[in-house]
């Protein structure tokens, strides 16, 4: 079985670092496989695309530019706050911060800067305008059910277990 455009589950061991750089960013090896179910947006762009046709057992070396990734960087997610918003916040310089969207959405932000008047704050993922490397592996590959397919859920079994075993998400 091959990995197909839409409805296929897969299942993958990862390790992701910058292209060009030698620090991981992330990583599954030795963990719970990523599961996930092919057209249903759950990975970037640029990964999925790559692992359409690869079957169970391929290994494999994956480049993904900016745009194919999580963007380039937006100019525009850069935002410049009154400091009294950020009362009680030890701030630091890089420290990450979470809060809700317009549409009750988590949405992280990192702080670029700040003086006693204003914060400077970054909407943009952090990894926007980085070129990615992933080590992949394809540990395992099945047609979604149809409930899959209609909700873009992975299932749990009757024991309990989600996603055979992975995480669901």
């Amino acid at each position: 079985m091959t990995i197909t455009k839409e409805n296929s589950v897969v299942s993958l061991g990862y390790t992701l670092v910058e292209a060009g750089k030698n620090e991981v960013i992330d990583s599954n090896v030795g963990g719970s496989p990523l599961e996930l179910i092919t057209g249903k947006g759950h990975i970037i762009p640029g990964l999925e695309k790559a692992l359409m046709d690869m079957k169970v057992g391929d290994k494999g070396d994956i480049f993904v530019v900016a745009a194919e990734a999580y963007g380039e960087v937006n100019p525009e997610a850069i935002q410049t706050l009154p400091k009294d918003q950020f009362e009680g916040i030890d701030l630091k310089e890089g420290m990450v911060l979470y809060g809700q969207g317009e549409h009750g959405q988590t949405v992280q932000v990192v702080v670029k800067a700040f003086d006693d008047a204003e914060v400077t704050i970054d909407f943009n993922h952090p990894l926007a305008g980085k070129d990615l490397m992933f080590s992949v592996e394809v540990m395992g590959i099945r047609e979604a059910t149809v409930d899959e397919a209609m909700t873009g859920q992975l299932a749990c079994d009757d024991e309990g277990g989600c996603c055979g075993g992975g995480h669901c998400h």
